[in-house]
């Protein structure tokens, strides 16, 4: 392992469990550590980007905030898995809608992640890479969506870097290829997994509707989506 601490986490790598779950927001972070875990300790604060560990049912589970976009979500995944040892992350996460049957607060549980960041570029391949989830875990939290009871669709998501797009045709052009949803850190995630040799799943709340307009509060994304907390917390423990 790469020495630590980093730049961005003042943890040892025992600090951290072997599966982190990872929000974009630290507030979002902060909810989960308080109101699911059972003696939560602060493992990390750099930057606000506050870390906690803890227990979940009996089994030891971190979460850790990943910040918004692929770059943030690159530098917190990378120093996880390479330098803090750990296993498996579960980012879970909030995404817009591309597709009518997928609706707000439906969860998408990430198979694959399409992407039009050039974050690929720096493993000098000659082709397009494919950053798909570890389908253990995948397969995995579909049991538990079953078993919660909740609406959720398996498929291809997008990251994309930018939130405001100048294209008006960039949503349909990408649901016209079966892409469920877009958000902004899950490709990052995927590929820093598949060259850490490590594992990773993104669990998604549909947030908003660019088919409907349909919409939620900031308030809601950070605190309501407790079924996708529930179903990346009993995933944490099964894996």
């Amino acid at each position: 392992m790469a020495e630590y601490p980093t730049p961005h986490i003042n943890a040892k790598p025992e600090d951290f469990a072997k599966t982190v779950l990872m929000p974009g927001d630290p507030l979002r972070a902060a909810f989960i550590a308080e109101n699911y875990l059972d003696s939560p300790v602060i493992v990390n604060s750099v930057r606000g980007m506050n870390a906690y560990t803890g227990y979940y049912k009996g089994e030891r589970v971190s979460v850790m905030a990943s910040g918004m976009g692929v770059p943030s979500m690159g530098i917190y995944s990378y120093e996880l898995y390479n330098i803090f040892g750990v296993e498996n992350i579960i980012r879970i996460g909030s995404a817009g809608s591309m597709r009518a049957e997928v609706g707000v607060r439906d969860i998408v549980l990430a198979q694959g992640a399409s992407t039009d960041s050039s974050y690929a570029k720096q493993y000098m391949l000659s082709g397009t890479f494919s950053p798909i989830a570890s389908y253990d875990i995948l397969s995995c939290a579909v049991d538990v969506c079953k078993e919660l009871g909740a609406s959720y669709h398996v498929g291809n998501v997008l990251t994309s870097d930018a939130f405001y797009n100048e294209d008006i045709n960039n949503i349909t052009n990408w649901a016209k290829m079966g892409v469920l949803c877009v958000e902004m850190e899950t490709a990052a995630l995927y590929m820093n997994a598949a060259r850490s040799g490590k594992r990773a799943l993104s669990i998604l709340t549909i947030s908003d509707s660019f088919v409907t307009s349909e919409t939620t509060t900031a308030e809601e994304r950070q605190t309501s989506f407790r079924l996708m907390m529930e179903a990346g917390l009993n995933t944490a423990i099964r894996i």
